[in-house]
């Protein structure tokens, strides 16, 4: 689709040229009517990194010319939910990248409020790294590992190997549990969780993942169950291997509703959360891919160009099939 260049509409804008983005499962639940507030002819998209083209007159943080990341959740700075570090819930901002304005699959894309919703890159670092930086990283790790409260010597289950639940697993160790269960029907992807540090892994597809996990257990269940898929199966496993005084930590989209056991939470204490990423720990994060203590670039598994954005959505769609994670759309 042709659309025109965007242009600046408030001082605290800035236009960048897109030099490589990415597909996100958020995408693909637009696609199947999952977020109905995406209207027709929206440029889907809210990950990516570029280089800055223009900026208003009240942006002081960047200048044409700088190459950027931009952060999936545009932050005005100011607002009540801003100053508390909520920036998801930003009084005009949010999640709004591919979802209330277009997006980051083009090639270029307005960022509004500038100054707090992209970061410089730093000289050395891989840009496809950096991409990863957008959202995924940031999703698993603050919604799923801190709300989930992972800590030293915990057992860790996460339910779904795709991209976000693979950041959660990469982040899940900056706190050395002990066991990390990756779970998941693809078998391809439970070898990579293997590669990746994942100490079990257990497929899914025959129906028995909670007898499996509770005898990996010692049938206590797990401390920290990170739901990564957003269907009901699977936050009804998360309901099954919850040990008590554990959490479950909703990370994935959801477009339907879910049954809740409370007859047989009620008495357990579990915790359960869920969220949108606030993207407060990209510094941090792009501190760790920096020094190369975290390298996200593993999670690449396909790479296109703008021109056949087409045939990646096809091989992200189909991503067992394709043994894909991670897809980088490059702006040539």
């Amino acid at each position: 689709m042709e659309k025109p260049k965007p242009t600046l509409l408030k001082p605290t804008d800035a236009i960048i040229k897109i030099t490589k983005t990415t597909i996100c499962g958020t995408d693909l639940h637009i696609l199947g009517g999952d977020v109905p507030a995406v209207t027709a002819g929206r440029t889907l998209g809210h990950e990516g990194v570029g280089i800055v083209e223009e900026v208003g007159s009240a942006v002081n943080n960047f200048k044409p010319g700088d190459r950027v990341l931009i952060s999936c959740i545009t932050s005005c700075g100011k607002c009540e939910n801003c100053k508390k570090g909520l920036y998801a819930h930003c009084d005009d901002g949010g999640w709004i990248l591919g979802h209330l304005i277009d997006g980051t699959q083009a090639e270029y894309v307005r960022i509004p409020h500038a100054d707090n919703s992209l970061y410089h890159i730093p000289e050395g670092v891989d840009e496809e790294a950096l991409v990863m930086l957008s959202d995924i990283l940031p999703t698993g790790f603050e919604i799923g590992v801190l709300s989930g409260q992972v800590k030293p010597g915990d057992t860790v289950a996460i339910i779904g190997g795709g991209p976000v639940g693979m950041a959660a697993l990469l982040t899940a160790q900056f706190y050395s549990p002990a066991e990390i269960i990756m779970v998941d029907l693809d078998d391809n992807r439970l070898e990579v969780a293997q590669k990746f540090g994942a100490t079990k892994v257990v497929n899914s597809s025959d129906g028995k993942a909670v007898e499996k996990i509770l005898e990996l257990t010692g049938n206590k269940g797990v401390d920290v169950a990170i739901e990564a898929v957003g269907i009901p199966a699977t936050f009804a496993l998360c309901q099954e291997i919850v040990a008590a005084g554990g959490h479950i930590a909703n990370v994935g989209v959801h477009g339907k509703s879910v049954e809740l056991h409370l007859e047989k939470l009620w008495i357990r204490n579990v915790t359960i959360t869920t969220g949108l990423v606030s993207t407060n720990s990209t510094p941090m994060l792009l501190n760790t891919v920096k020094s190369g203590k975290l390298k996200p670039e593993q999670l690449v598994t396909h790479r296109f160009s703008f021109d056949q954005i087409e045939e990646a959505y096809d091989v992200f769609r189909n991503a067992a099939k394709n043994k894909a994670l991670k897809v980088i759309i490059s702006n040539a």
